[in-house]
């Protein structure tokens, strides 16, 4: 069984879910997840986890993410972009100034109302169920952050926008509420997600490029170690006579472990005295041991 993160570029038409079916049926193993959905009329990076590295998908679900998206200004649908029932069409009538001014104003937190068409549920029910059964319901306004703005282009009633943002923002809705800013109205024509936190696009690889390297026998040399995902934080390698403490998850003292970084204060990447990675641990509340806070150790066994 593999185990580690795969970067693969999500193409137009397939769901998050299709990307992980195709995989399982290319690796022949069925512990794989996603870090986070795309649409199936969006493209570009989706962090695929393999093995033990599923253990990853909430934390990476979580980090920020980066996108390309074309803004089609004049006209509003029922799902926020250009896949929906068309619900209303305006005239454009503000200038390239205005439309750029209107878009960087969106920088920093702002609350969004999610889109109906959403994976979110209400009283148990999903949104998109309801919004396919005709129905609307009162969404709450959420919090989001968007990091980072700019305006790529403009060819009008298209705008051209790279969005780095907080998690849980939905592209389409920004699209919209910067239609509705501008009073013409707008949604999202196309979205190219470009990174998601150190995965970017270049690196990315179609399924049908993973196909080809299984053949070849390159794949695995394309999989990143799951301690990859904590490069930034300070490693301890267990000492051997204690090695049986982090292999049953247990908390230990700093000096049970060697290396410089043992006098580190933050959370530290922990292996045992055979260098295999255990996991992320943590000071306690009285900083006197560390403890564990993801184990990775036996995912795959």
């Amino acid at each position: 069984m593999a185990d580690g993160i795969i970067n693969v570029y999500k193409e137009k038409g397939f769901t998050s879910h299709d990307v992980v079916a195709k995989m399982r049926g290319i690796l022949k193993q069925k512990k794989i997840g996603h870090t986070g959905t795309l649409d199936p009329m969006a493209e570009g990076v989706l962090p695929v986890c393999l093995g033990k590295a599923t253990k990853l998908c909430d934390l990476l679900t979580d980090k920020t993410k980066t996108y390309q998206a074309v803004l089609l200004l004049g006209m509003e649908t029922d799902t926020q972009d250009t896949t929906g029932q068309i619900q209303n069409t305006s005239p454009v009538l503000s200038g390239e100034k205005e439309i750029e001014e209107v878009v960087l104003s969106f920088f920093g937190p702002y609350n969004q109302i999610p889109p109906m068409y959403s994976a979110l549920k209400v009283n148990g029910k999903k949104l998109y169920e309801l919004a396919r059964a005709g129905k609307e319901v009162e969404r709450k306004a959420r919090p989001v952050e968007i990091l980072s703005i700019q305006v790529d282009k403009i060819d009008l009633p298209r705008v051209t926008m790279t969005v780095t943002c907080s998690k849980g923002t939905y592209i389409r809705t920004l699209c919209y509420d910067i239609g509705q800013k501008l009073g013409c109205g707008g949604c999202m024509e196309s979205l190219l997600r470009t990174r998601v936190s150190e995965f970017c696009l270049e690196d990315s690889l179609t399924l049908t490029q993973i196909e080809g390297l299984r053949d070849e026998g390159g794949l695995s040399e394309k999989i990143l170690s799951v301690d990859s995902v904590f490069s930034d934080y300070p490693e301890l390698i267990m000492k051997e006579e204690f090695d049986k403490l982090v292999h049953n998850g247990n908390p230990f003292r700093r000096d049970q472990a060697q290396g410089e970084d043992c006098t580190e204060e933050g959370p530290v990447r922990v292996y045992d005295s055979k260098q295999e990675f255990i996991g992320v641990y943590e000071p306690d509340e009285e900083n006197k041991r560390l403890k564990p806070k993801k184990i990775f150790l036996g995912g795959s066994r």
